[in-house]
């Protein structure tokens, strides 16, 4: 991971600077609102699950349907006020070639790539949303007048630089989150991929290494990924708190180096967790749609038709269905993976996992 001096300032400077930088983004906002005033948020999209489930496949996908808006690259790092700092890129930043990702997962990107870029704005208004020692659910009674006023403001620019009638959002974090956007916006939609628990974490443990590996040759990365809203993995590594006790065993098997069993708790919590909103008496069954990551790869076409009609896109993303060449599953990691590997991860996941039609 190559991360050039202006891209690690720029980064650090919003990340220090976001109490000011809030402020500069309603200024935007108060100057802006002729524009603004005919953007109306109808529908929004939200993709949210694990890392390494098939959610940036996803966005890519539908971020084509016609209409669809999203966060791209271009929009970090000052995402406070998205109009102001794409007018100057515009006239500042030299196009590059696509590149592969730091992942190191065969997706290629650009600036205009979309991204999960929400989640710098909800750390400024939740400081305590990374802590570990929390709970980072956020339901239906949270109240937040003054992220959901900006929020609300932030998605309206987003639609408008972009000429999109349909929000895309991909957060990771926001799986914890869903009872609560599904408040804000009513009409809101919610995507969950999820992934066989064993490809699954060892994705992620494969992805802790890598990016712990780019940070002990770069010092500045964990701070990057930081100010990026990036815990998923690397030296900068936090769980999404969903139960205090669940969060404890992940910690604790972390701390001990065992990457497995802290991926394969993750793992059940987050996924128990949504499978408790999706339950028969829950007013988000109706909202939520789970995607299994495997059944994406093998009939992409299948899977994103029914994507598509859940997200009200049929007629704006039919087009898509007919370029999904490059959409297929990774090699397979895990034949060699050790007799106790398989063990930890299938008995710490296997009755979540029976839910989502996994076996051990």
């Amino acid at each position: 991971m190559k991360l050039s001096a202006a891209d690690y300032a720029l980064a650090v400077i919003g990340h220090r600077m976001a109490p000011l930088l809030r402020q500069f983004g309603d200024l935007e906002t108060s100057l802006a609102a002729r524009r603004l005033g005919p953007v109306a948020i109808e529908r929004p999209l939200f993709i949210s699950g694990l890392a390494r489930s098939g959610t940036t496949i996803l966005v890519d996908r539908l971020a084509r349907a016609e209409g669809v808006a999203t966060h791209r690259y271009r929009d970090f790092p000052f995402l406070w006020a998205p109009l102001t700092w794409n007018w100057f890129q515009d006239r500042l930043v030299v196009e590059q070639p696509a590149v592969e990702r730091p992942h190191r997962d065969r997706i290629t990107i650009t600036r205009d790539s979309p991204e999960a870029f929400e989640e710098p704005i909800w750390q400024d208004f939740f400081p305590w949303v990374h802590d570990p020692r929390r709970l980072h659910i956020l339901d239906a009674a949270t109240q937040n007048p003054a992220f959901e006023s900006f929020f609300h403001d932030h998605i309206r620019k987003i639609l408008l630089l972009r000429g999109g009638s349909r929000y895309l959002s991909k957060g990771n974090y926001n799986v914890a989150r869903l009872a609560y956007l599904a408040r804000l916006f009513p009409d809101a939609r919610f995507i969950v991929p999820v992934r066989a628990p064993l490809a699954h974490v060892h994705s992620l443990v494969k992805q802790h290494r890598l990016f712990t590996g780019y940070a002990h040759g770069d010092k500045r990365i964990g701070a990057y990924l930081r100010a990026a809203g990036h815990y998923e993995f690397g030296p900068q590594r936090q769980p999404i708190n969903v139960s205090s006790d669940g969060a404890k065993r992940i910690l604790a098997a972390w701390q001990d180096g065992d990457d497995y069993l802290g991926y394969a708790a993750q793992w059940r919590e987050i996924y128990d967790h949504v499978d408790s909103l999706m339950g028969p008496d829950s007013e988000l069954a109706d909202r939520i749609v789970v995607l299994r990551y495997e059944d994406f790869c093998a009939d992409p076409r299948t899977t994103l038709a029914e994507i598509l009609d859940f997200a009200g896109l049929a007629a704006a993303g039919a087009h898509l269905l007919d370029d999904l060449g490059a959409i297929s599953a990774p090699p397979d990691e895990t034949a060699d993976l050790p007799a106790a590997v398989r063990e930890t991860v299938g008995r710490e996941t296997e009755t979540v996992a029976a839910r989502f039609g996994y076996d051990s």
